[in-house]
């Protein structure tokens, strides 16, 4: 058997579902960029995307609702200076693509960035370089319907098991399969294969009058024999424990304290206090924290975060990102210093330097923008148990919710959906209510502990920017940061 090589498999997979059934070949996307390029262009792509889709949700002890779609299109791009012009299309014929090469021509024209809609509805050279993060194939069919089924069920029924004050089971389970394509006026033509799976969990647990909620789950972009035994138990786990205790937490005090911050998921706050203030967007228009800073201190010694696309089978990982740049390991912050930012091609040419593999988009009827991947802090040398042990009162974050930030000021508010109160070294209370409040920058000063057990999230992230969803990844080790200030109910 003769092995492909990675690159030229997913070209082929990517016109054998993109070009090939509508009569296209590479000579008609030539065509096409030819069509929009006219003096004072300065880039122009097209993105072609297939995506197929399926979820199942179970609630009550069965499967409640199951569903599948298939969308395909093909985004078309020019750029004149900081002004784009864009139209999408839902039909991959040679005249929907060119009418909307010559609708973008169009709008270019008239100046600005704006967006049409063309096509009618229907029924459902340079390549990047060689690298397989994820095998290429279709999670949608790695389980038949009837597996996928039992997978929920057995789920349920673990969780109902583990204590009969678990009155409640939520589940679902999702699996998609996205090809993408693209051609860049420059001669460069990308594709990618890129399978995602999840599955959640959400538990309710009831003792008397009260009832709280546990969660978990997690994915990446593997197949649905992903979640093995092992992996289910340690979801149900997860979900049971911490709705049973949020059972027994108390009203989480209020005022400025140390909290510490656990391993992986509790990533998210770097990710939204510090990963969207180091997006190239914001950095070039003045309008976030960190802008003209490169350099500069932002964050205690020892404070290392990166963005990484290459981790394979994450979540957040893509071989080329949205506009067929190679993703990378990029360096934001090294031992507190500002070294970078998140770039797309637009942003990136403004400011004078090279893209990072960061340009992400919804769908082929968006346009890209500098988007996190994987974002994670380093790992440092204190052992979690030591770090906890040095709090004489503080708080202990495990688990977040939801939060926001303001990029221009980097003030952030997050929720703590499971967190113990310490007291001399020792967590003695589960705590509800918590939220942790501050500003990005600030915050990264305030670290003084960094631990030695640096874990990822299990795969459960969703970023929205200018609304558009993509996925991610966040992670860090246990960190202790003093002086922060909590809301609570207490």
């Amino acid at each position: 058997m003769i092995a492909i090589e990675p690159t030229l498999e997913r070209l082929a997979t990517a016109r054998s579902l993109l070009l090939d059934p509508y009569g296209l070949d590479e000579g008609h996307l030539r065509r096409a960029l030819s069509a929009i390029l006219a003096p004072g262009v300065d880039d122009a792509d097209l993105y072609f995307q297939y995506t197929r889709s399926e979820g199942w949700s179970l609630e009550e002890g069965i499967v409640k609702t199951g569903s599948f779609s298939i969308d395909q299109g093909v985004g078309v791009r020019a750029v004149s200076g900081d002004k784009t012009a864009f139209a999408y299309s839902d039909d991959l014929s040679w005249a929907a693509l060119r009418e909307a090469a010559e609708s973008v021509r169009a709008i270019g024209r008239q100046g600005g960035s704006q967006t049409a809609h063309v096509g009618r509805r229907r029924p459902r050279t340079a390549v990047a370089p060689s690298r397989q993060l994820y095998a290429p194939h279709d999670p949608i069919g790695t389980l038949d319907s009837a597996a996928k089924v039992a997978l929920l069920e057995r789920v349920e029924r673990m969780a109902r098991a583990r204590d009969p004050r678990i009155v409640q089971v939520m589940a679902g389970l999702a699996a998609e399969y996205d090809v993408v394509l693209v051609a860049r006026a420059d001669g460069v033509l990308a594709a990618d294969v890129r399978p995602l799976v999840r599955l959640s969990l959400t538990v309710i647990a009831q003792q008397g009058e009260r009832r709280e909620v546990g969660s978990s789950g997690g994915g990446g972009r593997v197949g649905l024999e992903y979640f093995d035994e092992a992996r289910l138990v340690a979801y149900v786990d997860e979900a049971v424990q911490a709705a049973l205790t949020n059972l027994e937490s108390r009203p989480a005090p209020a005022g400025e304290m140390t909290v510490v911050l656990g391993p992986g998921w509790p990533g998210v706050l770097l990710h939204e206090a510090v990963g969207h203030g180091l997006e190239g967007d914001f950095n070039r228009k003045g309008s976030s924290a960190f802008a003209g800073r490169i350099g500069e201190r932002v964050a205690a010694k020892g404070v290392t975060v990166l963005d990484d696309g290459t981790l394979e089978g994450r979540r957040g990982s893509l071989n080329v990102d949205d506009e067929g740049c190679a993703t990378q390991r990029n360096v934001l912050i090294e031992d507190g210093i500002l070294r970078g930012y998140l770039q797309d091609r637009l942003n990136a040419r403004l400011m004078g330097v090279a893209p990072t593999g960061n340009g992400r988009r919804e769908s082929y009827a968006h346009l890209p923008m500098p988007r996190m991947t994987n974002t994670y802090m380093l790992a440092g040398d204190r052992d979690p148990q030591e770090i906890v042990a040095s709090v004489k009162r503080g708080l202990y974050a495990t688990q977040f919710g939801g939060g926001q930030v303001d990029i221009t000021s980097g003030k952030f508010v997050f929720s703590a959906s499971s967190a113990w109160w310490v007291e001399n070294g020792r967590p003695v209370y589960p705590v509800k209510g918590a939220t942790i409040i501050g500003s990005g920058p600030e915050a990264l000063k305030r670290v003084v502990m960094i631990g030695n057990d640096l874990a990822l999230d299990s795969g459960i992230g969703t970023c929205g920017k200018e609304g558009q969803s993509v996925p991610v990844g966040v992670g860090q080790p246990t960190l202790r940061l003093d002086g922060l200030t909590v809301g609570g109910t207490a």
